[in-house]
């Protein structure tokens, strides 16, 4: 036990400033990476406004925006996931445990296809379509749904004792409901419609913006503080509902707390950006397994693996995708699953970390 404490001590020192180091890398190969296949010369100088006019706006317009979503809502998940398994006590908890990413789903299919796109009265009129759309209206749908079924559950939990296994429960059989209604609204759904509602639950990191970056890191950085600064007593919950009361901590309203600013984190980063899978579940894992369970160190651990795995993601989407961008949901998910199971059983006696 003291030889493994030594070895993570040993490794605090040089492993976060690896992380920012890998980070930063990332950030400037994800600048780079695309279509236009611009030389690193060029993206240097349209960077600096001094590239033609073509290539100052993909840098500045779409380059940087989408960058700047990859960093912060990776930050966000990875943050979200990493309190999600400490207050439920669940490894293979995550974002979507609560059901959040499936009520954003519905949100985001009901503004396509009954209310933004208008598509029950212009039906398959594409061009009517793209004049009726409100680019605002689906996000918002999306984060109004997911805010309401986290409230709901919450709710129902404070009711009925807020316990781990109430939660996880509770985030299942809501999150059916949400699906089935989903299933209920796309089935009844003109073909523009449904393609359009099927596309926007695929994670894109295309779709952001300045303004919606602004919007993430201002809830997701003040997510992260208020984990940062309740640490020691996440640290007190892992070793059991009875110690952390002891230690004067009042369990279930620091469960309530943390899982609503970890909803809210998800909810706001799935209605911009829509589905991205795996990154909640992964990067606290990873953060756990090299650094221990200690919140003061895997918190930021976890922060920066979130971002470079979801910049990751991105740069191959965009360099594999022949001239257009994959879905980086898509990528998440085929990066995700293969490390996660070697993850699995890399542990000795095949248990899952905690």
């Amino acid at each position: 036990m003291q030889k493994e404490l030594a070895t993570q001590r040993a490794r605090r020192r040089f492993v976060i400033p690896i992380l920012a180091a890998v980070l930063l890398i990332l950030t400037v190969l994800c600048m780079m990476a695309g279509s236009s296949h611009m030389t690193p010369a060029e993206c240097i100088n349209a960077l600096l406004g001094k590239g033609t006019a073509a290539q100052v706006r993909i840098i500045r317009n779409i380059r940087i925006p989408r960058v700047i979503a990859a960093i912060v809502a990776g930050a966000g998940l990875a943050a979200s996931g990493l309190i999600m398994q400490t207050c439920l006590n669940n490894p293979m908890a995550s974002p979507s445990t609560l059901g959040v990413s499936n009520a954003a789903v519905f949100g985001a299919n009901l503004s396509i296809i009954a209310f933004a796109g208008g598509f029950l009265e212009t039906g398959n009129n594409l061009s009517s379509y793209m004049v009726g759309t409100n680019p605002y209206a689906t996000s918002g749908m999306a984060f109004l749904f997911s805010a309401v079924s986290v409230l709901l559950i919450l709710g129902l939990c404070r009711i009925r004792s807020f316990s781990p296994g109430v939660v996880v429960l509770a985030g299942i059989a809501i999150g059916s409901i949400w699906t089935a209604a989903t299933t209920v609204l796309q089935f009844y759904a003109t073909d523009v419609g449904l393609s359009a509602a099927v596309i926007w639950s695929f994670g894109d990191l295309g779709r952001a913006t300045y303004k919606t970056d602004i919007i993430m890191a201002a809830v997701v950085l003040t997510g992260i503080a208020v984990f940062g600064i309740l640490s020691w007593r996440f640290n007190a919950l892992l070793s059991g509902d009875a110690t952390a009361k002891s230690m004067g901590v009042n369990v279930e309203l620091l469960r309530f707390v943390s899982m609503l600013a970890a909803s809210v984190i998800t909810a706001v980063c799935v209605s911009y950006l829509g589905i991205i899978g795996f990154v909640g579940i992964i990067c606290p894992h990873t953060a756990k397994r090299i650094l221990g369970q200690d919140h003061r160190i895997s918190l930021p651990v976890s922060v920066l693996l979130g971002s470079i795995l979801l910049l990751l993601a991105d740069t191959l989407s965009r360099s594999i995708g022949n001239g257009s961008a994959l879905p980086v949901g898509a990528i998440t998910s085929l990066l995700g699953a293969p490390f996660f199971m070697a993850l699995i059983f890399a542990r000795k006696g095949g248990a899952a970390d905690a």
